[in-house]
């Protein structure tokens, strides 16, 4: 019981931090963002739309749009690259401690369990060494530790699994975001550099 107390307490502290960063830190409202960023690369204003991506320095989105844009003036295949070693450094960030509440509910789930095998073994063990009378008593007593042993890892694994399932959705929504608009940013800055902008503009509407 007390290994899955402080399961449940790694469990909450897991929970409360993806959830703040998840939801406050690296999310943004993407649409909105790259339509702005849009724009000013329509406009060839650069330096504003890097200022843009400062001004939400932990959205890894952001991040991500940054690092071409600072390469906005070189080549192709350095746009490229820009892009592809800062999504290699953004998502495994993004990704961080999301699986571990996976992790942690089945570790609570088999903890339950254990504690279950265990109350069992002492139940029935105790039977030789009570007076027949009491030995009722002490089988209800032990076995009623061992329901309450895999309940308790059930409390803190139902919720756990709830909480991977939503936080996994958030991640996977910010990792398809930064593909598909780091990938309209490079066609953009592909395109900024041809002299081909007002046609890419013009497909992007």
């Amino acid at each position: 019981m007390h290994i899955i107390l402080l399961t449940s307490v790694v469990t909450v502290a897991v929970m409360i931090e993806r959830f703040i960063f998840l939801f406050f830190r690296y999310n943004i409202n993407a649409p909105a963002f790259m339509a702005q960023i849009q724009k000013l690369v329509m406009a060839n204003n650069i330096d504003r739309a890097i200022k843009l991506c400062n001004a939400a320095p932990s959205a890894a989105l952001a991040k991500v749009i940054k690092a071409g844009l600072t390469r906005a003036n070189k080549g192709e295949v350095e746009i490229q690259n820009a892009i592809e070693e800062s999504i290699l450094d953004v998502m495994p960030i993004v990704e961080k401690r999301t699986g571990s509440l996976q992790a942690l509910a089945n570790i609570a789930t088999l903890l339950g369990l254990l504690g279950t095998v265990i109350g069992l073994i002492l139940a029935f063990a105790t039977l030789k060494t009570v007076a027949p009378d009491q030995r009722q008593e002490a089988l209800g007593v032990n076995i009623a530790l061992a329901m309450n042993t895999t309940a308790f890892g059930l409390i803190v694994a139902i919720p756990a699994i709830a909480a991977y399932t939503f936080c996994a959705g958030i991640t996977k929504k910010i990792s398809n975001e930064i593909d598909l608009y780091s990938l309209k940013l490079e066609n953009l800055l592909i395109a900024r550099l041809k002299g081909n902008l007002s046609d890419e503009g013009a497909t992007e509407k």
